[in-house]
């Protein structure tokens, strides 16, 4: 077999990003150990609480090891595939043998030379990692741990009675959310760091009181919990099918109950009538200025929140509670609830309030055939300021949506359906449908979310507003 010298072989990374995601599961590898890769060739996909990226490599060689198999969670820093850079060949036959997934991540040995990668376009994740125990010289966890937070204060010791546990962003809430004091918690992650598991063990009630206080009981009695516990473990696959959340899923689960739980939502209704929306609409599509371009519904009803929120501008906020500050957005980053095979994803259109209608156009249908093809970039999906979401498009008359994290209201649509109406004072079919706001209660009142609502809906009664208001 070949030997390799250090310098000759560089480790690609999974990238950071820089918008506080801390992990990404590998979903295809295009390359393999053996082939020849060149600068700026895309390697693998990855997924991460936000979409689906696709990484390139930021050098030429011949892929020596691909550290992590497809389907495996990995911690944003790790190397995932080695690449010989000498350019003396082929990989020897040895590095194509092994399966990925048995392969052990290794250190980086030249992290200081070349160009450092980034994630193309790419932002947190809240779930757990999955990385493999790292193999090398034993040091105590609380060593380790003590040595890791004083390089963090920049100091050469830490008094280890002092010490702030290690562990992530996301598992220090989890642990606020369940109670635990980190403090408590003993560690089992690589360098003493406190994963997700350790803190769920924390919480969890200890089940040895449990078995000492039944231990003298010689009789069935006992052995009746453990028994109970058992169907929670297993399953029937014939009759049930269990779905690991995670990716896009997850993200979603956890940013809503953070919002349900935040923010005080309000909700209001109006029913409306849209039938001269309809007609509008229909006049739109063979106008010339429109040709290629989709025009639906959604379009005239994203231009009226624009035009509402327009003229009651303070409705477009966010609440910053740190500082204990209401920040007024002087711009629309204009939400579209999207549905995905990946799960519910809000991409956002960016100061959509200066484009006009063909131009909001484009830039929906942009926005919803890149969500389709799951290639929604993380950035399109950050700053948003308000949403819609169109529930009618599966025949439901409205909700009660939550808000996206950090925004100020979202506007649920309802189908559009043929009623009996009152018009000009005799009873009409006319085309209807209801609208629901919901609004942070502690940046919109009850007064200012009823003047946007009512606006949206009088521009979608009189679509001429459109020209007068905007």
């Amino acid at each position: 077999m070949t030997t390799m010298t250090d310098a000759s072989v560089r480790e690609f990374k999974m990238p950071d990003v820089g918008e506080g995601l801390t992990e990404a599961e590998i979903l295809k590898w295009y390359v393999k150990p053996g082939d020849t890769v060149t600068d700026g060739q895309v390697v693998c996909e990855v997924e991460t609480a936000k979409a689906a990226v696709e990484l390139p490599i930021p050098y030429d060689g011949v892929v020596r090891a691909l550290h992590f198999g497809e389907g495996t969670t990995v911690d944003v820093g790790t190397s995932i595939i080695a690449v010989d850079v000498s350019g003396g060949g082929a990989a020897p036959a040895a590095a194509s043998a092994p399966a990925p997934v048995e392969a052990k991540p290794e250190e980086p040995k030249s992290a200081g030379s070349g160009r450092q990668p980034v994630l193309v376009g790419y932002g947190v994740a809240t779930s757990s990692t999955k990385r493999r125990p790292r193999k090398g010289p034993e040091i105590p966890a609380q060593e380790a741990s003590t040595a890791i937070q004083a390089e963090l204060n920049g100091h050469g010791s830490a008094a280890p009675a002092k010490q702030r546990p290690l562990a992530k962003p996301p598992v220090r809430k989890l642990a606020k959310d369940l109670g635990v004091d980190l403090a408590t918690v003993v560690p089992s992650g690589p360098d003493g760091i406190i994963t997700r598991e350790d803190v769920h063990a924390a919480a969890a009630p200890a089940p040895e009181p449990v078995t000492q206080a039944q231990a003298p009981v010689a009789e069935p009695a006992p052995t009746v919990p453990a028994a109970s516990a058992v169907p929670v473990a297993s399953y029937d696959a014939a009759r049930e099918t269990r779905i690991p959340v995670k990716g896009v899923r997850k993200a979603t689960a956890a940013a809503m109950i953070g919002s349900a739980f935040t923010a005080p939502h309000v909700t209001e209704f109006v029913t409306v009538d849209v039938t001269r929306t309809m007609k509008l609409i229909k006049e739109l599509k063979e106008d010339k200025e429109f040709a290629g371009l989709r025009v639906n519904p959604l379009l005239l009803i994203a231009k009226a929140l624009l035009v509402a929120i327009r003229r009651n501008p303070d409705a477009n906020a966010s609440w910053d509670e740190a500082n204990q500050e209401i920040v007024l957005k002087h711009y629309v980053n204009l939400g579209i609830a999207a549905a995905t095979p990946r799960g519910l994803i809000v991409p956002n259109i960016k100061d959509a309030h200066t484009k006009t209608l063909p131009q909001l156009a484009e830039s929906l249908g942009d926005l919803v055939a890149t969500a389709r093809e799951g290639k929604t970039s993380p950035a399109a999906m950050q700053g948003g300021t308000v949403t819609i979401t169109n529930v009618g498009v599966f025949g439901v008359d409205t909700g009660t949506p939550i808000l996206p994290p950090g925004e100020s209201a979202i506007l649920a649509v309802g189908a559009i359906r043929l009623q009996p109406w009152v018009h000009k004072g005799k009873v009409k079919p006319r085309q209807v449908t209801t609208l629901a706001l919901s609004f942070d209660h502690r940046l919109v009142d009850g007064e200012l979310g009823s003047k946007v609502l009512a606006d949206v809906a009088a521009i979608l009664e009189q679509p001429k507003r459109l020209i007068t208001w905007a």
